[in-house]
């Protein structure tokens, strides 16, 4: 009998339970799956439009184990096969045995069946088989399981990013980037990074009083060099939990980038860095779609006008359709309230984008002024006033804090309603 842990690496994924957070990029591999039915050849084509799929090759057929077999007598295998198999599990074993004489050195295979048997599940482990899956599956746990395949165990929990993009350029969007990401770091305490992408004319510098020689730029240009190390030495820091990765804002050269140029950057930020917050400039590139696509969580800043309000639901259309599997896009209105200028009403956005926004922060040029040319934060110039706790309460929103605390604030609740009860 041919063992497959002479063919394929013999580390198992993660197991469902142990991936319910987080889900990893997967790196640039090959996939090709073997489906028997059509319900998971559809859900493993979802999960390659997945964006953390973006960097694979998926290809998906049809024919089960067979398939696979009669595929790759001539044929070098890819990273990753994932075979469908109903039928029974010494039929499975008998198939992948044979499997194994032609699958090449560090090929990855993962299983699908419908026998939730734990005693079959130790024979293909134990036969190098990668992971084992239950079906039906949702494109997320195709998704998981590859990712699962490709992250070390002993990996730091990889940290999250918040991409904010203005839907129209002027909107404050960088304002309210910085303003978050202050509020992440100085109030939830989490170390988090503030990328100023906006290269010829970022205002991430100015805003947090900082002038640093290096940043964002070097390591666009330099992708070779970058990893944590590099990285690390880019950035300034700004408070004991912020650090800066600034943009340059010079006009010495053309910033005429790729569509993958930040991704290097983002990826190392990743693995070190509980919390990234990308200040995403108000162009439409390759780039910049990349970026926001990519990210784990998407704020929109808008002002109530109607050019926003078109602006605004364009991205929430691609935006939701680029990422069928997160979270769906945020949005906060900015500037509400100007002087004799007609607004579109917080209802009628909320009714348009069919979400209500976090927030809608007034217009206060006094406050705001006062706070960008100090080169500080609105929670600096003025730690009590209402549109500071509105910031802390965006951050926890979209970090999850604020659950979190509902949830504690849920359970705690009849308890110290039976402890007043004995105080009376």
């Amino acid at each position: 009998m041919t063992n497959f842990a002479l063919a394929l690496d013999r580390e198992p994924a993660a197991t469902p339970s142990a991936a319910e957070g987080h889900v990893a990029p997967v790196p640039r591999v090959t996939i090709q799956a073997f489906c028997e039915l059509p319900e998971l050849a559809q859900a493993v084509q979802s999960a390659s439009s997945d964006r953390r799929m973006a960097r694979t090759h998926v290809k998906v057929q049809t024919g089960g184990l067979p398939a696979a077999i009669e595929a790759y007598r001539d044929s070098p295998t890819p990273n990753v096969i994932l075979i469908e198999h109903n039928g029974s599990g010494t039929e499975l074993l008998h198939g992948l045995d044979r499997l194994a004489e032609f699958c090449d050195a560090g090929t990855k295979v993962i299983v699908v069946g419908r026998l939730n048997d734990i005693l079959l599940y130790r024979e293909l482990i134990s036969r190098g088989i990668s992971d084992y899956l239950i079906s039906p599956l949702s494109p997320l746990d195709v998704v998981r399981s590859v990712s699962g395949l490709f992250s070390s165990p002993d990996a730091k929990a990889v940290g999250r990013v918040l991409a904010v993009v203005g839907a129209k350029g002027g909107v404050g969007a960088s304002v309210v980037a910085h303003n978050l990401a202050f509020a992440v770091a100085r109030d939830l305490e989490l170390d988090t990074v503030i990328a100023d992408m906006d290269l010829p004319f970022g205002t991430a510098g100015l805003d947090f009083n900082q002038d640093p020689a290096q940043g964002i730029a070097d390591a666009v240009f330099s992708p070779e060099r970058v990893d944590h190390a590099y990285i690390d030495r880019l950035l300034s820091k700004c408070t004991d939990h912020l650090s800066l990765l600034a943009a340059p804002a010079t006009l010495d050269r053309e910033y005429d980038l790729g569509v993958d140029a930040f991704d290097p950057i983002v990826d190392s930020m990743r693995a070190s860095v509980p919390y990234i917050v990308l200040d995403i400039p108000h162009v439409w590139s390759a780039w910049s779609k990349q970026a926001l696509v990519s990210a784990d969580d998407v704020l929109i800043v808008a002002t109530p006008d109607l050019a926003n309000l078109r602006n605004a639901k364009n991205l929430f259309e691609l935006v939701r359709g680029a990422r069928p599997n997160d979270r769906p896009p945020s949005y906060v209105l900015n500037q509400v309230g100007i002087p004799k200028r007609p607004e579109v009403r917080v209802a009628d956005f909320a009714k348009a984008l069919e979400l209500e926004p976090l927030a809608a922060l007034p217009f206060d040029p006094h406050l705001f002024g006062t706070a960008a040319n100090n080169g500080q934060m609105i929670a600096e110039v003025s730690p009590k006033h209402q549109i500071t706790e509105t910031f802390l309460s965006i951050a926890k929103t979209i970090t999850g804090r604020a659950d979190v605390k509902k949830q504690k604030r849920d359970l705690l609740s009849p308890l110290l309603a039976k402890l007043r009860g004995g105080f009376r």
